[in-house]
């Protein structure tokens, strides 16, 4: 099937971009095109004008930022996986990246371009707002930004304005030298969409002690959420009795998500597996905490 006509434009500034948008309410921009094509294909996108934002520079770097690190919408999630200041800084986005389709997709992927789609089994979003991520719009010539919570608000609903572009994602870096991640999903077949997932950051001091725990889980909702989990660590006294703990504190968590129910797994599978999954990406962040101060 063939996509219905549409205009193309490829704007060399951001401003034009937004320009664009202003003055075509129905247009869409296309970044990698590993969504929009498929849609344009089967005629569930039916723009008047399509906005490549490929060619502007700016989109298209990874930025050290003292405290954070940005990364600009239009980075390939392939450059993102194999950039060191990622690996370094970002370690959980490193590992949820190797779950992302095959990497001739990641090949033209972009970060940006998976966080405006915004499908609630994708992994960036599940990173991002793990992260407490910052997204950063800019609308005619305005800028402003959302938290990743408040930026997902539905199966393919964010908040963006349709005249607004995302620009760069802003991730704050770990404040403590001891962190580990943990990133688990499961899927029908290998880089298909997850039916869960989870991941997980925690930073602790050099005693041990636990300072920052975020735990996140997707695919099982209309976008990803965070759990609250309240568990008290301390890996200076090992992590015995730390089992039973976790498990109570992520079901009790998990009371208050809707989870969702389709053809491809019930409810309560997705609920259960969410649990398992979200316990063993915190046990690989412990460990790897545990291995560091060891």
């Amino acid at each position: 099937m063939k996509s219905a006509s549409f205009d193309y434009v490829r704007p060399d500034t951001l401003d034009a971009v937004c320009s664009c948008l202003a003055s075509h309410p129905d247009a869409r921009i296309i970044a990698g095109g590993q969504s929009l094509v498929p849609m344009l294909a089967m005629r569930l996108a039916r723009p008047s004008l399509v906005v490549d934002i490929a060619h502007i520079d700016e989109l298209s770097a990874i930025r050290d930022d003292d405290d954070a690190l940005v990364i600009g919408a239009m980075v390939r999630q392939a450059t993102a996986l194999s950039d060191p200041l990622v690996a370094t800084h970002l370690p959980l986005l490193a590992k949820a990246l190797t779950h992302v389709g095959h990497p001739s997709t990641r090949a033209r992927g972009t970060v940006g371009g998976s966080l405006v789609h915004a499908d609630p089994s994708a992994e960036i979003p599940l990173v991002a707002v793990t992260l407490g991520a910052s997204l950063r719009i800019r609308d005619a010539n305005e800028d402003f930004e959302f938290n990743a919570e408040e930026f997902f608000i539905g199966p393919m609903l964010t908040m963006i304005p349709p005249t607004a572009c995302l620009f760069e994602i802003c991730f704050r870096k770990p404040t403590s030298a001891n962190v580990g991640t943990g990133f688990h999903e499961i899927a029908a077949r290998r880089s298909d969409y997850a039916l869960a997932a989870a991941a997980a950051h925690i930073e602790a001091d050099d005693a041990g002690i636990v300072q920052d725990l975020r735990l996140a889980i997707g695919g099982i909702s209309d976008f990803p959420q965070r759990l609250p989990v309240d568990v008290n660590i301390d890996l200076s006294a090992g992590k015995t009795n730390l089992g039973s703990n976790l498990t109570t504190a992520i079901d009790a968590a998990l009371d208050s998500i809707d989870v969702v129910e389709d053809m491809h797994a019930s409810a309560s599978y997705r609920r259960r597996v969410a649990a398992e999954l979200a316990r063993r990406a915190v046990d690989d962040a412990l460990s790897e905490i545990a291995q560091d101060l060891s």
